[in-house]
């Protein structure tokens, strides 16, 4: 099973900051709290990931609550591998993390969010950005759903001038 990537423990405790406001600006909510907490010791034994069996079940139930708010799937309806491409062009994931992200875990699934979104160059990040905001976070959405980008976008495979 993949770890839980540090930013991932920070971005759900922002998010429920968001969402359980403290009444005093002093006291944190009690997900802040155990995230918090777990965010504390990986920071004192500089630690990038944690293990998410072995995190607390507090913390673990906040950690998972926010992912459910986030998006599932990277995609964006253009899938190259169903063209015979080794890694997709419009989401960035492998064949095989396409094939595999039904029955993947929530950690291995943000593993992969994490990869593709510091690599940037699948066409959710530029090409299709606006197309990638609309989304809706389901695997293999409609693509009529969604709009193509405008056609004075620029192409992943074109480096920018410059």
């Amino acid at each position: 099973m993949a770890g839980i990537h540090i930013t991932d423990i920070e971005n759900a405790i922002n998010w429920w900051r968001d969402q359980r406001p403290s009444d005093d600006m002093i006291t944190a909510c009690a997900e802040v709290q155990a995230l918090g907490e777990v965010y504390g010791l990986m920071v004192y034994y500089r630690e990038t990931q944690c293990d998410f069996t072995s995190m607390p079940e507090r913390a673990r139930a906040a950690w998972l609550g926010w992912y459910g708010h986030t998006p599932d799937a990277p995609c964006i309806a253009i899938c190259s591998t169903t063209q015979g491409d080794a890694t997709c062009k419009g989401c960035g994931r492998s064949f095989e993390e396409v094939q595999a992200w039904p029955t993947m875990d929530p950690p291995a699934k943000r593993a992969v969010w994490r990869r593709i979104t510091q690599e940037g160059t699948a066409w959710r990040f530029n090409r299709y950005a606006e197309r990638a905001r609309q989304a809706s976070g389901t695997d293999h959405p409609d693509a009529g759903s969604l709009t193509p980008p405008p056609a004075d976008a620029p192409d992943a495979a074109t480096p920018p001038r410059g």
